[in-house]
């Protein structure tokens, strides 16, 4: 059979990965899908680097809309990043009926509508399994390998650079500024590290996998951001002490009142085998009624895990060449005329249990005000700890509450720090069980 063309443009980490795949298991691939597949022409800047990346006749050019618009390429691998030239690249990539491999989760949540309508319009492919847990394949789980359950909730520790963040405060008992900057040296973290840390990233990615499980159109500014550079060691300490871990999740649950969809810290019982994914590795946890919970563990980034599910989705299109969109996977898993705006909760009227922090004055009547200011607002205590005495008078102490409504918990913490007794502001971080 003819062989299969690709252009990749960006020879960066995974540009070169995807090339290096593509030449070491060139026989493997070939097996597996009955003809070869070329890199066929490539856009870099780095023509040396190019050179020693792909095959001799590799076509080369400094231009990536050659690549896109080039009569002879049948696939286009988008491994730029960012937005603005890659949304445009993919989009002309479309409109000249080139199928697409993209990485880039930050293109796909913020513009996935777009890019998936003229991909439809256009009769062709959109594959995207590296643009969420690198290695991972929890696209294909969720778009086919669960088709035939409705999906509950997902959970996942989807970024790597926060999940080693928190591992090495947990075990050092580091600082996270400590922790940040041995990120930075070992290359796990950026110079500029707040993609990061601040949830970003984690939000493209279960902003994508929630339109995948409830058939939503992507919608990523409705998802609720909140990062690690605020956490504390001793909460990490207490909520150890307590049985739990603090993770940095990926949270998507359908309710009866809508969607959730939100990253942020939290604690995790210790029991959880999401609890235990450490240093930069990635796993998704996913509910369905008929299979139950599954668990997807791996590489969340580098070059190789990632350029496998890239060369993985070049194969799937390759498969599927001669099919018409009506004869493919739906590209948000289902058909394009059932994937529907749905309500997207508020984070005050999402259901959690939490854990608070409050420093107060060690005095007689103080832990009973608190209690009775959590009763009014109807959260109910699991467990209250005194964990000493700090700065003199002073008691730190630690507070875990039943599932409640989020505004309540709220309203509850806007009265403990009005009190006179109380120092500074309450630390709240949320709760998960995960028992759906």
């Amino acid at each position: 059979m003819k062989p299969v063309n690709i252009g990749i443009l960006g020879l960066g980490t995974v540009g070169r990965g995807t090339a290096e795949v593509l030449r070491a298991n060139a026989a493997e691939i070939s097996r597996r899908l009955g003809r070869a597949v070329n890199v066929f022409m490539v856009s870099t800047r780095d023509e040396a680097k190019a050179r020693a990346a792909c095959p001799p006749e590799t076509l080369i050019t400094t231009d990536p809309f050659e690549v896109v618009r080039h009569p002879e390429v049948d696939i286009v691998v988008e491994v730029f990043g960012g937005t603005e030239a890659a949304k445009e690249l993919v989009l002309e990539a479309i409109r000249h009926g080139k199928h697409v491999v993209t990485a880039n989760k930050k293109l796909l949540a913020e513009y996935g509508s777009e890019v998936f309508a003229l991909a439809e319009e256009k009769n062709v492919m959109v594959q995207f399994e590296a643009a969420v847990a690198g290695g991972i394949p929890i696209i294909k789980a969720l778009r086919e390998g669960l088709s035939a359950n409705r999906i509950r909730s997902i959970a996942g520790i989807i970024n790597g650079t926060s999940n080693f963040i928190l591992s090495e405060m947990r075990e050092k008992g580091s600082a996270f500024a400590d922790v940040l900057k041995e990120a930075q040296a070992l290359g796990y973290a950026e110079a500029d590290p707040t993609f990061d840390i601040e949830g970003h990233d984690a939000g493209h990615k279960i902003t994508i996998m929630s339109a995948l499980a409830f058939g939503t159109p992507v919608n990523f500014q409705a998802c609720y951001l909140e990062g690690i550079s605020g956490l504390d060691s001793r909460d990490i300490k207490y909520a150890e002490e307590l049985g739990y871990r603090i993770k940095l999740l990926g949270i998507t649950r359908k309710t009866d009142k809508g969607i959730e969809l939100r990253v942020h810290p939290t604690l995790l019982p210790e029991s959880r085998l999401l609890a235990n994914v450490n240093g930069v590795m990635n796993a998704v946890r996913v509910n369905a009624d008929m299979v139950g919970e599954t668990l997807y563990y791996g590489a969340g980034a580098g070059a190789l895990p990632t350029a496998s599910a890239v060369v993985a989705d070049i194969i799937d299109i390759a498969r599927l060449l001669g099919a018409d969109t009506g004869n493919r996977v739906p590209h948000l898993a289902f058909q394009p005329s059932q994937v529907q705006a749905q309500t997207i909760l508020p984070m005050d009227e999402i259901v959690s249990s939490y854990y608070l922090r409050v420093q107060a004055q060690d005095k007689p009547g103080v832990l009973g005000r608190i209690a009775n200011l959590l009763a009014d607002q109807n959260v109910s205590i699991e467990a209250l700890i005194q964990k000493g005495v700090v700065n003199g008078d002073t008691a730190e102490i630690v507070i875990l509450t039943h599932s409640t409504v989020e505004k309540h918990v709220k309203a509850a913490i806007a009265g403990i720090e009005g009190m006179d007794t109380v120092n500074g502001k309450v630390t709240m971080i949320r709760m998960e069980s995960l028992n759906d």
